[in-house]
């Protein structure tokens, strides 16, 4: 008899999962089931959806259902929930919303995601409030969009700032309010913050810091976003406030939840129950800096950790390291990455910090139309290993900051750092590349 795998979720790491099972086991009877609409879809690309870079909502879907059923066997089941999971039978309770049916497992990946936190403001009930998190969302959102002119944006992480471009885009009025005193306040210090919200307010976006919105206020549909400062007249509002793991599906079936908040799993993507894995959104993992769990809710980590856990359920052995937290967000004309730990966080975790931040530029002196960048390395004097990075610009940054991932990821030192044998031309960098001039500066903070 085949062995039979199930699925739960059809995002980033579910399908990757699924995908990956059917690599190893040719005749396994894989099942992949999702609530929602859409399965290998990039809820990333949608606030370009929004602003019309994207024609379709469909161009979202990288594959689509069918193509799973009929090129990999995977049976993919739509708008159908997972009810319960019964770990002691090794059974899964499904609904599709017109009848109930249970599904047996030999292994089961839980890859359930993460949702939009809704935070405890009076009158997130009233119609015109809406967050953005699947392709459906980014639907409603674009076509109440078209009747509004006045949008008040609550929290200015990466996809506030992402959306808040799309929006004034298409020549709305934009509010964007940020309870915290800069934007991504979880991901980048403040000075670096700072030149973000330059670019912010440049590009005519009401940006309001420090100002916590306390009440929506509306007949049925919202009028009015009420703070600590004043109250803004609105036609929509978008709440952007970071998301949360779905974990009640986890939790409820015994599964062991971390200090993070989401599933406990050991580098295999194991829970604590035997064959039964979490991988993606719903998982926690280890901070490759701290050594401390952490939780990092990207598409790129769930993928990878969707490929472990089937590898491991499949039979094989693989492990996933961990994380140095990368992210990248483009803010108008600016791309802004970081890796590792802010100077915030690295005080914060005890070390004995030294930070830099310098301005360079992209291309040689001579060379035409180069263009600033910035790069703020945080580096620990006692260890003289770079804890973090920064780096915003409006090119060349991408690779910068992977680059200094890589070097994190292997515990590299600021030494390390500046004998980096990097590429040069003058069409792409000076012949000191901006991160080779950062880790000079710090170095004199640093001693070698």
């Amino acid at each position: 008899m085949s062995e039979k795998y199930i699925v739960v979720g059809g995002g980033a790491a579910g399908m990757s999962a699924a995908s990956r099972i059917r690599r190893i086991k040719k005749e396994a009877e894989i099942t992949v089931f999702e609530k929602g609409g859409y399965v290998s879809h990039a809820p990333c690309g949608i606030p370009y959806y929004i602003e019309d870079l994207i024609p379709k909502s469909e161009d979202l879907v990288f594959y689509t259902p069918e193509f799973f059923r009929k090129k990999r066997r995977i049976s993919v089941l739509l708008y159908t929930e997972v009810k319960r999971v019964d770990v002691e039978e090794k059974e899964v309770q499904v609904s599709n919303g017109k009848s109930t049916k249970k599904y047996s497992w030999d292994k089961l990946i839980l890859a359930t995601g993460a949702s939009p936190f809704i935070p405890p403001i009076k009158g997130t009930d009233l119609k015109g409030i809406y967050t953005l998190h699947l392709i459906e969302d980014g639907v409603r959102f674009k076509k109440v969009l078209k009747k509004s002119k006045t949008v008040a944006v609550v929290g200015g992480g990466y996809i506030g700032l992402e959306v808040t471009e799309a929006i004034c885009r298409k020549e709305k009025r934009v509010i964007l309010f940020e309870m915290m005193p800069h934007v991504l306040p979880a991901t980048f210090d403040d000075d670096t913050a700072k030149i973000i919200q330059e670019e912010v307010r440049k590009n005519k976006v009401e940006l309001h810091l420090n100002e916590k919105v306390t009440e929506f206020q509306g007949k049925e549909s919202v009028e009015k976003v009420l703070t600590e400062k004043g109250e803004y007249p609105v036609d929509v509002v978008l709440l952007s406030a970071g998301v949360k793991p779905n974990i009640k599906l986890a939790k409820e079936a015994g599964l062991e939840i971390g200090s993070t908040g989401a599933v406990k799993v050991n580098k295999k993507m194991e829970t604590n129950v035997a064959g039964v894995y979490a991988a993606g959104d719903i998982a926690e993992t280890t901070n490759l800096v701290t050594g401390k769990k952490t939780w990092v809710p990207l598409a790129p980590t769930a993928n990878k950790m969707g490929f472990v856990a089937a590898t491991n359920a499949a039979g094989g052995y693989l492990e996933f390291p961990g994380v140095t937290g990368t992210a990248i967000t483009k803010v108008f004309n600016l791309f802004a990455g970081r890796t590792g730990l802010t100077e915030k966080e690295a005080k914060k975790e005890g070390f004995n910090v030294a930070s830099v931040m310098i301005e360079a530029k992209t291309k040689a002196h001579y060379y035409p139309n180069r263009k600033p960048i910035y790069v703020k390395l945080v580096g620990d004097m006692d260890s003289k290993r770079v804890l973090g990075a920064q780096v915003i610009g409006s090119e060349e940054v991408l690779g910068r900051i992977n680059v200094v991932s890589l070097l994190i990821s292997n515990g590299g030192t600021v030494k390390d750092l500046i004998f980096t044998d990097l590429g040069y031309a003058p069409p792409t960098s000076p012949v000191w590349d901006p991160l080779i001039i950062a880790a000079r500066v710090l170095s004199r903070k640093i001693s070698l």
